[in-house]
């Protein structure tokens, strides 16, 4: 076939001026799902990549398939500067006989414009597999404060001075370290890691291991393959000197292969501090239903940093401690008895992974039901009241300066400004399971959530509308509430000879959620303020407050 040469005019199809005080044209580029990206869905990344450690560079290349949805202009592909796109290869592949794949390689030409490149639309029609190689070299960031904004890289050394390196970029975006098309809204299907790292080296990454290459020249190449849908920010290389142990779980989708990798030098620490893992999969499988990856099995990976969710290959930093780095997040006493980054980040395999959000901005979906999987978690093996403490402890944790949900298509991260999104979406839930006054229930939707929602990307919309419909109580005004605003809903009262006059304050127009207090000693009963005042009858001095709900109180 002939080659390619596109010669096409470009234009800019992104408008920033709505967001002109606050978010710069790059986070408009970044942050929307326009017509660079709405007309094609990414189904396959096949990651070749060597780690060069004399200079902290990296060069390779994304194989990427994807199909057409309908017809489109242009295409936007993601790569973080210093990193550099070299060449963009369009492939046609077809069959030569059974045992043959043929291809054709056609160069296209691109523009950038800052961390993003734009391709002629090469798209066929609909539905249409289509393949490009995307080249690329460069010393990519570094990430300051893994795994923490602003990600990146992660070079480092272990306790013995031998090269320990990964990468950490959630909220920063997967094209800090590949090109990709890096928005959450568009997961790939499946995908690979072919990296090349010193032979001296193991290198572990998302899903199942289908071998090492030895490349004659001081270097190995490990190959690693996951086949469920994943989040870019997800695929993540761990390299260092790594030994394995393993186990099998009987969950309830059969067999879980469970693999746990550490630095040598941890191994018989970790044989005893993982024994969080299959018991964190009990608890979770009660409460979220399945694990949602079993084909790609389960793995904590010792990291250098503190830990994140990458799916099937769960990031460990936590020193082999219980608590959160050997404290109690809660002041319980309670979140002392289990390893925190084990329970919470394996929590985002349900929230996060297997559910994930389109947008950023929407990010409390998964930061404040895995908030919350703490407290489910504590509540399967030490009980009820453990876990209310649990969970009511965490409240000093909740600031309020900010809105739980960020603004749209611009790529804004609402923990930069508040981390809300964790324990007051943790406080919420638990809020709303105090409304829906039936554990059982609660348990189904949670369950129902992962199950409607398998492995799909959502909207905070959805994920409203789903729990008002399964409980049957329309909860949109408390997510109004708790998510797009700062303030706390207050109980105003007033006793007088016995009779209670109360209403809600400081509230959404129309908040009217139903909450427990206590009229007569020792038992508590459910009252309906609304925004006018409402009056009951009262045995008691002062008025008592069930402590699950997160609302605050005001005697007039």
């Amino acid at each position: 076939m002939k080659k390619i040469v596109a010669a096409f005019s470009f234009s800019l199809f992104i408008v920033s001026s709505l967001f002109s005080q606050k978010f710069t044209h790059a986070d408009t580029l970044r942050g929307n799902y326009g017509p660079g990206r709405d007309w094609w869905d990414a189904t396959k990344y096949d990651l070749h990549v060597t780690f060069n450690f004399e200079d902290s560079t990296i060069s390779g290349y994304n194989e990427m398939q994807f199909k057409v949805l309908k017809r489109g202009e242009i295409m936007q592909i993601d790569l973080q500067e210093p990193l550099k796109l070299d060449s963009v290869i369009l492939l046609h592949k077809y069959r030569k006989n059974k045992n043959t794949t043929v291809e054709d390689e056609n160069q296209l030409s691109f523009k950038k414009d800052g961390n993003a490149y734009f391709i002629p639309a090469v798209g066929g029609s609909k539905d249409e597999l289509v393949y490009l190689k995307l080249y690329y070299h460069g010393k990519p960031l570094i990430a300051k404060r893994p795994p923490w904004l602003p990600g990146g890289l992660i070079w480092k050394r272990d306790k013995q001075n031998r090269p320990w390196v990964s990468i950490a970029c959630q909220g920063q975006g997967a094209s800090v370290w590949y090109p990709c098309k890096d928005h959450q809204a568009d997961e790939p299907d499946s995908a690979e890691m072919h990296i090349t790292c010193p032979d001296t080296l193991m290198c572990v990454g998302n899903g199942n291991f289908r071998g090492r290459i030895e490349n004659g020249d001081g270097t190995a190449t490990y190959d690693w393959a996951v086949v469920n849908p994943i989040n870019n920010y997800c695929i993540i290389p761990y390299i260092g000197k790594y030994v394995n142990f393993h186990e099998t779980y009987k969950g309830e989708k059969g067999d879980l292969n469970m693999n746990y990798w550490v630095i040598d030098y941890n191994l018989e620490k970790a044989k005893k501090q993982f024994l969080d893992a299959p018991r964190m999969i009990k608890a979770f499988e009660h409460w979220f239903g399945p694990y949602p990856f079993y084909e790609d099995g389960y793995k904590l990976v010792d990291a250098p940093h503190l830990g994140m969710e990458h799916q099937s290959a769960t990031a460990y930093g936590n020193g082999y401690r219980n608590g959160y780095a050997g404290r109690d997040l809660s002041g319980s006493g309670w979140g002392l008895k289990w390893d925190f980054i084990i329970v919470h980040e394996s929590g985002h395999e349900w929230f996060a992974n297997n559910i994930t959000t389109k947008d950023i901005a929407d990010m409390w979906v998964h930061e404040g039901f895995t908030a919350y999987s703490e407290t489910l978690f504590t509540e399967f093996y030490y009980g009820k009241e453990a876990a209310d403490a649990y969970v009511i402890g965490t409240r000093k944790l909740i600031d309020n300066k900010a809105t739980i949900i960020g603004t749209y298509n611009v790529n804004d991260d609402p923990s930069e400004r508040s981390t809300d999104m964790y324990y007051k979406g943790a406080n919420m839930l638990h809020t709303i399971r105090q409304v829906v006054n039936n554990d059982e229930k609660f348990r189904a939707i949670l369950r129902g959530l992962n199950k409607t929602f398998y492995h799909q990307t959502v909207t905070s919309k959805q994920i409203e509308i789903y729990i008002s419909k399964q409980s049957g109580i329309d909860f949109s005004k408390v997510f109004d509430q708790y998510l797009r605003t700062v303030q706390i809903p207050t109980l105003e009262y007033k006793i007088n000879k016995g009779i209670l006059s109360y209403h809600w304050s400081n509230t959404v127009k129309g908040f009217n959620m139903p909450v427990k207090v206590m009229l007569t000693k020792d038992k508590y009963t459910f009252i309906y303020p609304t925004e006018n005042f409402k009056d009951a009858e009262i045995s008691m001095d002062d008025l008592k407050i069930e402590e699950n709900y997160y609302v605050y109180k005001n005697k007039l």
